[in-house]
């Protein structure tokens, strides 16, 4: 069982977010609003928020862009996961990934199978990490973005979540992959 160690400080988190939809504008982006709001609400800010219609190379410019960035350990990705004609995240962000967080979209669709019942192999939830940066891509509905959120992005972005989380991974290794930048070794 996991939880909290009251012995490690918390550690806040620059986050950028993308929307991808063909429909959506940021006047109306509620699964955008959700994360905004459950990262701000866990501590963390907002590098951020950009959306994009649901095109490979649109996803892959802001997502490259982003994971080249120093400030920007974490992106997460609402939208475009399903199967309908446009969907295309992940095939946008599978070719950038250095190493493919596998337990992320099994462990979305096994907590996501209570809702949406068998539904939920629709789904397809991805995660990564590319150049020290972790992305998470979920389905665009509000109720999908929380369920990430709230039961495996947040608690894995809590420095004081045990046995593991991903802060020391991102934060100490991206700190030290910058320094050397910094001090003109390559990267």
């Amino acid at each position: 069982m996991s939880h909290a160690s009251a012995d490690s400080p918390f550690q806040s988190l620059d986050i950028a977010i993308l929307t991808v939809s063909d429909t959506r504008t940021l006047a109306n982006d509620q699964s955008g609003d959700t994360l905004q709001r459950c990262l701000e609400e866990a501590g963390h800010r907002l590098t951020e928020r950009r959306l994009v219609k649901d095109d490979i190379y649109q996803i892959r410019a802001v997502v490259s862009d982003w994971i080249a960035r120093a400030d920007v350990p974490v992106v997460l990705v609402t939208g475009g996961t399903g199967f309908s004609g446009r969907d295309s995240t992940p095939e946008a962000l599978l070719p950038l990934f250095d190493k493919v967080v596998e337990g992320y979209g099994e462990l979305f669709r096994h907590l996501s199978l209570a809702s949406i019942g068998t539904s939920t192999i629709q789904s397809r939830a991805v995660a990564g990490l590319a150049n020290r940066t972790l992305i998470c891509a979920m389905p665009g509905a509000p109720r999908a973005c929380a369920l990430a959120w709230n039961d495996i992005i947040g608690p894995q972005l809590d420095s004081r979540h045990r046995p593991c989380n991903f802060v020391g991974e991102l934060v100490a290794r991206r700190d030290e992959h910058c320094a050397s930048r910094s001090e003109g070794e390559p990267a």
